[in-house]
C-alpha cells in the first residue's frame, strides 16, 4: 500500500512535494489505511469522522496535498486562476479564466484542458483528473501528465481513491 502510495503522490504532484513530503503522507496514509482508530488516537488533531465519504487514509492524502497540486473550486473560472497561479509567472497561458465565466461546464473544461494539455508536451501535456470524492467543492482535480495517466488511474484503483479524466468524466455526466 505504502509504495503504491507514493507512487501516486509522486505522479500526482509533478515536482511539487521533495520526496520527504512525499514519504511522510504515503506513510500516514498507510498508517490511517490499516488502522484508523488507532491512526485518529495516536493523532488526536485530525478533523475526521465516520461521516465523512471517504476512509480516512483517503482522507489524510486528500488533506495533505498542497493547493499546487489539488486544485478546489466551484467554477472552472476560479478553477482555472489557481492551476494558472499554481505555475507562476514564468508560464505563459493564452486562456485567461475570466474567458470562461460565462460558458457552459463542457465548454468551459475543454478549453482549459485543451490549453493544458499544450504544456509540458515532451511529458505529454497535462491532463486534469478528478481525484477523490467531492468533499465540499464543486470541483476537486489534480494535474496528472498525460503519459502517467494510465499508471495513475491504476494506482488510484489499487490503493482506493476514485480517479478519472475530468473531461471524460463530464461528458458521460451529460451524456455527450
Amino acid at each position: 500500500m505504502k509504495a503504491a502510495l507514493v507512487e501516486l503522490i509522486s505522479k500526482i504532484s509533478s515536482g511539487c512535494m521533495g520526496d520527504d513530503e512525499i514519504q511522510k503522507v504515503a506513510d500516514e496514509a498507510a498508517q490511517a489505511y490499516a488502522d484508523p482508530e488507532g491512526f485518529l488516537t495516536a493523532n488526536p488533531d485530525i478533523n475526521y469522522d465516520e461521516t465523512f465519504p471517504i476512509p480516512l487514509g483517503e482522507w489524510v492524502v486528500v488533506g495533505s496535498l498542497p493547493e499546487t497540486v489539488l486544485f478546489q473550486a466551484d467554477t472552472y473560472a476560479d478553477l482555472f486562476a489557481q492551476i494558472v497561479a499554481s505555475f507562476g509567472p514564468g508560464v505563459d497561458f493564452n486562456l485567461k479564466p475570466k474567458q470562461l465565466a460565462k460558458t457552459e461546464a463542457l465548454t468551459a473544461l475543454n478549453r482549459i484542458q485543451v490549453q493544458m494539455s499544450s504544456l509540458n508536451k515532451e511529458s505529454g501535456g497535462y491532463t486534469l483528473m478528478n481525484f477523490s470524492q467531492l468533499l465540499d467543492d464543486e470541483l476537486q482535480v489534480v494535474l496528472v501528465y498525460g503519459n502517467d495517466l494510465p499508471r495513475v488511474l491504476e494506482l488510484c484503483a489499487e490503493v482506493g481513491i476514485a480517479a478519472a479524466p475530468s473531461l471524460e468524466a463530464l461528458k458521460v455526466a451529460i451524456h455527450v
